[in-house]
């Protein structure tokens, strides 16, 4: 075996040593009093080359005195401001970049750039021009083309490191010196530093190096501490100053030490030479964040994140589980970038994580992490009398915190419960938790021993709700509510009587609560209150009126809950109602939050009071807040930290710590509890970061800052500004749009997620004002705006004098003729666009009833067969697999309603059957008649979970409902067949799926709901 291949063996030893490591422990540990720090993973946007780098081994960052971030690449040089990117590829070209293989860069003041390469030299960007200076290399010029790290000198110079010495660049002359190192250096450089002091260390290939401030010679630097003497020995890749002066440095193998003011040398906790390790990542880079932590750039261990003096170290690494994760674990630089975010460059493309945004977090689900979720949709949470949190999750998984240990447990429920949504919890007064999925559940609080189908009457039946109340357990279902004795062991069952208006409102009971001394039912068809737990009727039913302004906004009901001044809320499908005092009275009078108060969605799932009156709600969309005093509305967003959009569970609870929990598709999100202590970021107004006028590109330094001029000259007046918010903080939620005063008559915006820009191509002479305008959204919205003059100066024949002369010599000949051909065509043109008008408007009446015709069903008035099948063919291109579903309905036995009955009976029937199935549906879903009795249903953005859900409620409420028609009351069930979509199946093949789910349906026995197969 070679030396070379032992020593790559041996790397790749430490390195799996070090990810077996790093998956038992957290992404992040804690290095404070958060607890939970060890749960929370940075969620990082990423920059690849789908986004336009050229190459995805990224290596050096920087942000220019614009704001703009440059980003090095083994492939080239790019400038991003967020949405675009100014690529500059390596070639010979005198003013061009000499090599596409960046390896530092430097940002110098007025916007230019210095840009060290691997193997073409050193190249300034001149911002004034957009064009590469390149210094020479060889006498006179820079010692070697390999550039490995530059260095402001503070006094407008630069100090160079190559791979054969150091040179010193002054910036005003251009001069290039090199300075003498020394014999007992290697030629080879990998860093340099200039402390504040003066004193230039110098990162070599045989370890640290120092010439004091008025030395004239380099000295090796040593400690009387062995390991800390490794180090300093070791290759030193990266050297930093921080705040306090302290002095970090990292070697190519051997970690990396720190060096206080008092000239005294420390290791670093983990990552320094010790007894238990010797071998480490190269250390490429070092940032200081704005609260003085120490991040670390490592090549195959990640981030280190480390707090000087602390005994422990936190790291950031790779998660293949988390798409929002680091990207991978070789690092090669770090930037802190003028707003706080936290830059990195990596072998798999750059990215950037917000770390000021504290305000909301995610735990997120990886089977790699030891922090990680079991699953990724938390459907239900529990905290119990031990102060441990329960999450719910698919597939049988139950996921235990314990915040006070530190601790994430995953249980697993077994049998016919064991791939199964767990749904609810509740815990008895001996602290047994109880657990509601396909039946109910047991585990032992002190063994956490799970007990599966505890009930068997039970086993088949989803348990969507679950409360313990006077010794009894109520479990709301789809098939109303069923009652369990913990002391008898007697079971018993109750639910909706079409006959009795006072029994359950409906059997889908989705909420059950204890408010004051009552029992609250919350179900998809209203309210239903009782007096006591034993009660099987006798409710007093709270429904929807649609005449009344301050009734139940709607009748699906989510979670209820209690804030400290005794007002009820609820969570329900038409928006968030308080119910003032907490008391119904004769007439409860609710006030209701909904989009039209602020809310983004009026689908609103779970409710959670805090201890300072406000409430808080999860939405279809994300999660919002409302002011209990002001009733001022607050839409969370990525700013916020706010990352999982989709919120259709009723988990909800509050911490131990006071963080507001919530449960999301896609993880748990917490709210802390200082969430509305926090202070708005400040948002800069809107930069322009690249223009063309008349075709031609400006060059960065020449753009307009705010309140500057843009003259464009007499050739062209084709103008196009790009702009953004040089704060890289949650793109697709900025909203952008501009207007030039003085030839717009209003805003033109620009769509969400396009980059923003601002394109005129025709413009008249004269001075104008460009307004820039972005507006964030988030707990703090903010819109800001930039104001940039533009002056059109005009072309020659647009001049005053000219324009003057030739009015004066026409004006004579032609007056008279003028003013009467004026009048003349005047009385013509206004006859004719008279008549225009008017046949015009009846062309578009007649096509509007000619197209609704043409596409919608006579007798149900839904989409008829032709537009149906033309709509869904746009869904079935458009979606990814298993994301859309067919529901294909019949009802049963209709030919029986038509021989008994006769056909308008039929009619009637299907007519309102259909009215029933539109209102069951979301907005984006399709319905059509297919023919005859025989429906179908397009649900976009939809999993089959989620499609059969959606088929149950159209089935039930179905079934529920009473068709009167000449006196005869008619009822007809429905059998449904669902299909979720296949990529390389045609519609046909979707359809027919459906459509053989159906029959499977009918099969069975009707009235049921089957979800075709593969």
């Amino acid at each position: 075996m070679s030396a070379r291949t032992g020593g790559v063996r041996q790397r790749w030893s430490w390195l799996l040593l070090v990810l077996i490591w790093v998956g038992a422990t957290s992404p992040l540990l804690a290095r404070d009093n958060d607890p939970w720090a060890p749960f929370l993973t940075p969620w990082f946007e990423r920059v690849g080359t789908t986004d336009g780098l050229p190459h995805s081994v990224t290596t050096a960052l920087a942000q220019d005195s614009l704001g703009v971030v440059w980003i090095g690449t083994m492939g080239g040089l790019v400038r991003y401001d967020g949405f675009r990117m100014q690529v500059f590829d390596g070639n010979r070209a005198p003013d061009a970049l000499h090599d596409a293989y960046v390896r530092t860069l430097l940002p110098l003041p007025g916007g230019d750039l210095l840009v060290g390469t691997n193997s073409g030299g050193l190249a300034r960007f001149e911002s004034r021009t957009g064009r590469f200076h390149n210094y020479p290399i060889g006498p006179g010029g820079l010692s070697d083309p390999k550039i490995y790290d530059l260095a402001d000198d503070g006094h407008g110079g630069v100090w160079i490191a190559t791979d054969r010495g150091i040179d010193h660049l002054d910036l005003a002359s251009g001069r290039i010196t090199s300075l003498p190192i020394g014999a007992a250096a290697a030629p080879r450089n990998f860093s340099v530093l200039q402390d504040r002091r003066g004193n230039l260390w110098l990162g070599n290939d045989r370890g640290l190096f120092v010439r004091r401030a008025g030395a004239a010679t380099f000295n090796r630097v040593d400690d009387a501490d062995p390991d800390i003497s490794t180090v300093l020995h070791n290759q030193v890749w990266a050297l930093h100053e921080d705040r306090e002066g302290r002095l970090w440095v990292g070697s190519g193998q051997t970690g990396a030490v720190y060096r206080n003011p008092d000239g005294h040398w420390h290791a670093v906790p983990g990552f320094s030479p010790s007894a238990q390790r010797r071998n480490f990542s190269t250390i490429r880079h070092f940032a200081e964040s704005d609260t003085g932590e120490e991040w670390i750039a490592t090549d195959g261990e990640g981030v280190l994140v480390y707090t000087a003096g602390e005994p422990t170290l936190g790291r950031m690494v790779h998660d293949p589980a988390i798409a929002s994760s680091l990207p991978g674990d070789s690092i090669r630089d770090l930037l802190f970038d003028s707003s706080g975010n936290l830059w990195a460059a990596t072998d798999l493309g750059a990215a950037h994580t917000n770390t000021r945004a504290k305000m909301v977090c995610s735990l997120l689900p990886s089977p790699l992490a030891r922090f990680g979720l079991s699953e990724s949709n938390v459907q239900g949470i529990l905290i119990d009398s031990r102060q441990r949190i329960w999450l719910g999750l698919g597939n049988g998984h139950i996921d235990l915190i314990d915040l006070r240990q530190g601790r994430l447990q995953h249980l697993t429920l077994t049998g016919s419960q064991g791939h199964r949504d767990v749904l609810t919890f509740t815990e008895t007064p001996d602290g047994t938790i109880w657990v509601g999925t396909l039946g109910l559940a047991r585990i032992n609080p002190d063994t956490l021993q799970v007990t599966s189908d505890v009930l068997p009457p039970l086993a088949g039946q989803p348990i969507l709700s679950l409360t313990h109340v006077d010794g009894f357990l109520l479990m709301g279902t789809y098939s109303g509510v069923y009652r369990y004795s913990l002391a008898t062991g007697r079971l018993e069952h109750f639910g909706h009587d079409p006959a009795d208006p006072t029994s359950l409102a409906s059997n889908t009971v989705r909420y059950i609560a204890r408010v004051d001394d009552k029992i609250w039912y919350a179900t998809t068809a209203g309210i239903s209150v009782a007096d006591r737990a034993g009660d099987d009727r006798g409710f007093r039913n709270i429904r929807q009126r649609q005449e009344d302004p301050a009734g139940l906004p709607d009748d699906y009901i989510g979670s209820i809950a209690k804030d400290g001044r005794g007002n009820l809320w609820l969570a329900t499908f038409g928006g968030v109602a308080e119910l003032p005092g907490g008391t119904l009275g004769p007439e409860p009078r609710f006030r209701t939050f909904d989009t039209a108060s602020g809310l983004s969605s009026d689908k609103a799932n779970a409710v959670r009071p805090d201890d300072r009156g406000h409430v808080w709600t999860s939405l279809s969309n994300g999660i919002a807040v409302i002011d209990g005093a002001t009733g001022a509305v607050h839409n969370l967003g990525a700013r916020d930290g706010l990352h999982i959009q989709s919120y259709i569970y009723l988990a909800t609870a509050r911490a131990p710590d006071g963080s507001l929990l919530f449960g999301g598709q896609g993880g748990l999100t917490l709210v802390r509890e200082h969430a509305l202590d926090e202070k708005p970021a400040k948002v800069p107004p809107p930069s322009v970061t690249s223009a063309r006028v008349g075709g031609k590109a400006v060059a960065p330094g020449a753009l307009p800052r705010p309140g500057e001029a843009l003259t464009i000259d007499n050739g062209h007046r084709g103008l196009q500004l790009g702009f953004a918010l040089l704060d890289y903080r949650a793109p697709l939620e900025t909203h952008y749009s501009y207007r030039m005063e003085g030839f717009d008559d209003g805003w033109t915006d620009i769509p969400v997620g396009s980059p923003p820009t601002a394109v005129y191509t025709n413009l008249p002479h004269g001075r104008y004002t460009l307004r820039l305008r972005a507006s964030t959204r988030g707990m703090f919205p903010t819109t800001v705006e930039s104001d940039l003059g533009v002056v059109v100066q005009p072309r020659w024949y647009e001049t005053i004098w000219l324009r003057t002369l030739a009015v004066l010599a026409g004006i004579a000949a032609v007056f008279a003729l003028v003013h009467l051909r004026t009048l003349y065509l005047r009385r013509q043109a206004k006859r004719l666009q008279r008549q225009v008008d008017e046949r015009t408007r009846d062309l578009q009446d007649a096509n509007a009833r000619l197209d609704k015709l043409a596409g919608t069903d006579e007798l149900t008035g839904v989409y008829n067969r032709r537009r149906f099948l033309a709509l869904a063919e746009g869904v079935r291109v458009l979606s990814a697999e298993g994301q859309a579903c067919l529901a294909v309905l019949d009802l049963d036995r209709f030919k029986e309603i038509n021989d008994s009955y006769g056909h308008l009976a039929g009619d009637a029937v299907i007519r309102a059957m259909t009215d029933v199935i539109v209102s069951q549906c979301r907005p984006g879903d399709l319905v059509g008649r297919y023919g005859g009795e025989e429906l179908v249903i397009c649900l976009p953005d939809c999993t089959a979970t989620e499609a059969m859900r959606a088929a149950g409620r159209i089935r039930e409420a179905l079934a529920q409902t009473e068709v009167h028609h000449e006196g005869h009351r008619i009822r007809v069930t429905t059998s449904i067949g669902v299909a979720a979509i296949h990529r390389q199946e045609s519609m046909a093949q979707w359809l027919a799926r459906a459509d053989a789910a159906l029959y499977e349906a009918k099969r069975r026995g009707r009235n049921c709901v089957v979800l075709a197969g593969d």
